[in-house]
């Protein structure tokens, strides 16, 4: 896996198949890492993998990411996945992951964590 990006900016590959075993578990391996109260956004879970891109993460989090900490993956901007802000505003005040001063997103500046794979 290569190193986060400092961007939302991973390459999106058409061709990728989201829901192959390997990219699932790949991308599902990063997301359970994230220690709490950091997050990385979809693009940034791209960047580690090594392949795919922000949509391809999404995908695999809409269909297999209820078994890892859903709500440490973002968009770009440091907003929870739609339809879900509510249940992952009480997961961030819980883990006391750092917001912005409109309590609706997330301080990239100050939660985007670093992997070390």
């Amino acid at each position: 896996m290569s190193p986060v990006t400092d961007g939302d900016g991973a390459e999106e590959e058409s061709d990728l198949e989201p829901d192959s075993e390997e990219y699932v578990g790949d991308v599902l391996e990063v997301v359970a890492a994230i220690p709490p109260g950091r997050v990385l956004t979809y693009g940034d879970v791209a960047g580690v993998v090594g392949r795919g891109g922000p949509r391809q993460v999404g995908q695999v989090m809409a269909r297999w990411g209820a078994s890892v900490p859903w709500w440490r993956v973002l968009q770009a901007s440091g907003r929870p996945a739609r339809g879900h802000e509510e249940r992952a505003l009480a997961h961030y005040a819980k883990e006391k992951t750092p917001l912005r001063p409109d309590g609706e997103r997330v301080d990239l500046r100050l939660a985007r964590w670093v992997p070390e794979f």
